[in-house]
């Protein structure tokens, strides 16, 4: 967690200076005000990241306060502070632009997680702007980077903060998430970037010709080998390599990738000569290394070669947040390929998009997706223009009929919440940025349904 420069405004000289030791013993740089009035004029003058701020104080309150220091600074963070916790004074402060609010008397834990949870936000932004200026000066148009969810979000900054490194990345994903283009993020925000990323399918060549592709050969190596060839960790001296489907290596191959990443040395099939080459390994698989390796099918002394920084790309199902930004990238993009005028989609067609799983992912709906504009009639795509016509709905307990609308409501809602801690692995915060809602709102749920927290 990064220091934030934070602004205490409280009318309550015990209360305003407890809680000033308490964030300065947590390494924030801290200020205080007793008013609204002094509150602005410090927010005008100097650096604030986040405003800790009484929403009861004589004069200006915390509400007008908070209006005020928007229109100087978006960018600055606002935590109200209230004894009266209201739902409309939730309401008011959240439209106004605050990010939470929290009740006095004021438990100390809770601020620390809520003052975390927004450097950890305010550190990704600034990666994600660092990241699209590198993008930006090397002539790659950050629109093609097409995402709305968090998970993928995660991955971007993890990009920004790796590029610059040497260390190995492994990419994790089921087929078609999109690894590939993580790896080439990396490679271009890289000072590699000027020299060339080479991909290597290690699924799509047999034992023999994958070690000749990868370290290359000596005239008479084997059968057929009538010259010299120079290998991938040569030609991507420099560079970068990719190595797609890492779990395929034979065992062979593998002692001689994991020589490499410890001596940084090889040689060519049916040579003697040590050769060295200054290339990055970045691997990417769809299968469970982990398991892999229990099972002894995967050297575990390469897998923790090859996994210094893991970059797990999650599959289109997880992130459907992303489907309707998806759809109208590849509508424009099919759309100027094939010289047709496509506006959007119907409804109907944008509700079975939703409701299906994409055991292909990304690349499955880029393949819809064009296809649809290619067949389509019409300045619309409709369901007749895609390959398929009837999804399964998803089904809801039949009892839920019975019951009244307020009971099936909160049935539903307490099944969403159900899921969403599974996913979260019973992490309160994670939680609730799945629901979307706080994680004050979450802990009421949780304790309305009596569910274990």
């Amino acid at each position: 967690m990064e220091p934030l420069n934070i602004l205490v405004v409280e009318d309550g000289q015990t209360q305003r200076e407890m809680l000033q030791d308490f964030l300065a013993a947590e390494g924030h740089v801290v200020e205080e005000a007793e008013d609204g009035s002094v509150a602005v004029e410090k927010v005008l003058s100097g650096q604030v990241d986040l405003l800790l701020l009484d929403y009861k104080m004589p004069g200006m309150d915390g509400l007008e306060v908070l209006k005020k220091v928007k229109e100087i600074n978006p960018q600055i963070d606002v935590i109200m502070m209230t004894a009266y916790g209201t739902i409309e004074t939730a309401v008011d402060a959240m439209k106004s632009g605050a990010v939470d609010y929290i009740t006095k008397p004021i438990e100390l834990d809770e601020l620390s997680i809520l003052i975390n949870r927004i450097s950890e936000r305010r550190t990704l932004i600034r990666e994600n702007q660092i990241l699209r200026e590198k993008l930006w000066k090397k002539g790659i148009k950050t629109d093609q980077i097409v995402y709305k969810n968090r998970k993928i979000e995660a991955l971007i900054n993890m990009v920004a903060r790796v590029a610059s490194s040497r260390a190995t990345v492994l990419l994790q994903g089921e087929t078609g998430t999109g690894k590939e283009l993580f790896a080439r993020l990396i490679h271009t925000t890289s000072p590699r970037s000027e020299q060339s990323m080479i991909v290597v399918n290690c699924g799509a060549l047999p034992e023999t010709l994958l070690e000749s592709e990868l370290f290359g050969h000596e005239r008479g190596a084997f059968t057929g080998a009538a010259t010299r060839r120079i290998g991938r960790f040569e030609e991507a001296d420099g560079g970068t390599l990719f190595l797609d489907e890492i779990g395929e290596l034979s065992p062979s191959v593998q002692v001689k990738l994991l020589r490499f990443l410890q001596e940084r040395e090889f040689q060519r099939l049916g040579g003697n000569l040590t050769l060295r080459s200054d290339v990055r390994i970045i691997s990417a698989t769809n299968r469970d290394l982990e398991h892999d390796v229990r099972e002894g099918a995967f050297r575990e002394d390469l897998y923790y070669r090859l996994n210094v920084v893991v970059m797990n790309v999650p599959p289109l199902r997880e992130r459907k947040d992303d489907i309707p930004i998806l759809i109208d990238h590849f509508i424009k993009r099919f759309s100027v390929e094939n010289g047709k005028t496509i506006s959007g989609l119907s409804s109907e067609a944008m509700d079975l998009l939703l409701k299906y799983d994409y055991p292909g992912n990304v690349r499955e709906l880029e393949n819809i997706m064009e296809r649809a504009v290619v067949i389509s009639r019409d300045s619309v795509i409709s369901v007749r223009d895609l390959p398929f016509k009837d999804l399964p709905s998803r089904r809801y307990d039949t009892t839920l009929r019975k019951a009244s609308l307020r009971e099936s409501m909160e049935s539903l809602e307490q099944g969403f919440i159900e899921e969403a801690m599974e996913e979260a692995g019973h992490n309160q915060s994670r939680a609730a940025e799945i629901l979307g809602i706080s994680e004050r709102m979450l802990r009421y749920k949780l304790k309305k349904y009596g569910m274990k927290e």
